[in-house]
């Protein structure tokens, strides 16, 4: 079963997370297995997204926000898009676009993305209720370093994106097969504020300040030890005995099952309807004429919805111009 788990370090401005994705993942992959047009992830590619899919509950769950959680990375390598989606109730999902061939050397960032050094990646929060006017809110961070080298790990983007946008520091070790994603987070909390830390204890306020918290370099540094192999294969509390077995850890409960984080697609055919209406009634209708009908399917599930000449008639007919429907159907 998929889990979660958060923890606090008694007395240090630390805090950190957990994260296995067992069913949730594997039910991810079985949806691209069973789609015949796009077939089986390559083994660096599930790597890459089920890192993407552990990151992306991590990420949600730092966060109090109603709504999805959109993390994006797009280049130009053979892999051109990798999308993952939490939702603020931890239901996730995940897929991605590969016109290119992925061979057996490519196995890097660099290599799968973001080839000639002008790969993104972008984090959308999109509010569940938006007010009017009200736009999703993005940030946006090159696959590269600061000084324009390409980054190899996924861990690495997130980490800069978190310090350029949160202004706090976090380590993060990613790793996924075809049976796991997991993740391990650590953040420097903030001390200076009211009810924080500095509060409680006079904290020196100077240990707000990037990259020189001792209490979390010491952290950070264990945390950052953990091998993939490990993150992928021992259970939670080994994990957390084996790195911290010196630190006095408060672990909240895990949550799991239909509080975790599980498989879901938000996909509909009302909202496939409505971007068949964003296309318009010409293009439907010419595709119709081609085809016979319109078929969409979704990339994260595999759903099919189709659309035959009157389905597409009643896209653009107004509700009150559409024939009454038949007492007779049942």
């Amino acid at each position: 079963m998929s889990e979660l788990h958060k923890f606090l370090f008694d007395g240090l401005p630390v805090r950190g997370m957990i994260v296995r994705l067992t069913d949730a993942w594997t039910e991810i992959l079985s949806r691209r297995a069973a789609n015949t047009e796009t077939g089986n992830y390559t083994p660096a590619v599930r790597e890459l997204l089920g890192e993407m899919a552990a990151a992306g509950v991590l990420m949600q769950s730092n966060i109090k926000f109603q709504g999805a959680l959109i993390f994006q990375i797009q280049g130009d390598g053979p892999v051109k898009l990798a999308v993952a989606e939490v939702q603020s109730d931890l239901s996730l999902r995940a897929t991605a676009t590969i016109p290119g061939t992925v061979t057996e050397e490519m196995t890097s960032l660099s290599s799968l993305v973001n080839v000639n050094g002008k790969g993104r990646c972008a984090i959308t929060l999109d509010p569940k209720t938006r007010l009017p006017g009200q736009q999703p809110y993005q940030g946006i961070v090159p696959l590269n370093g600061e000084h324009g080298q390409k980054l190899e790990k996924l861990s690495d983007v997130l980490e800069q994106y978190m310090r350029h946008s949160e202004q706090l520091d976090t380590t993060l070790v990613l790793a996924a097969n075809d049976q796991v994603a997991a993740g391990l987070l650590i953040q420097r909390m903030p001390v200076k504020g009211e009810a924080n830390l500095e509060a409680a204890q006079g904290a020196d306020v100077d240990a707000d300040q990037m990259d020189v918290n001792e209490e979390y370099n010491r952290i950070s540094t264990l945390a950052a030890s953990l091998t993939r192999d490990e993150l992928l294969t021992l259970d939670v509390d080994t994990i957390l005995r084996r790195l911290f077995w010196e630190e006095k850890v408060l672990r909240f409960v895990p949550l799991q099952g239909d509080d975790g984080p599980r498989f879901a697609c938000t996909c509909s055919r009302e909202r496939v309807s409505n971007m068949l209406r964003g296309l318009g009634e010409e293009e439907v209708q010419s595709v119709i004429d081609e085809r016979g009908l319109v078929e969409v399917g979704c990339e994260f599930c595999g759903k099919q919805y189709r659309y035959d000449s009157v389905d597409a008639a009643q896209l653009f007919t107004g509700r009150e111009k559409q024939p009454p429907a038949s007492n007779n159907i049942q």
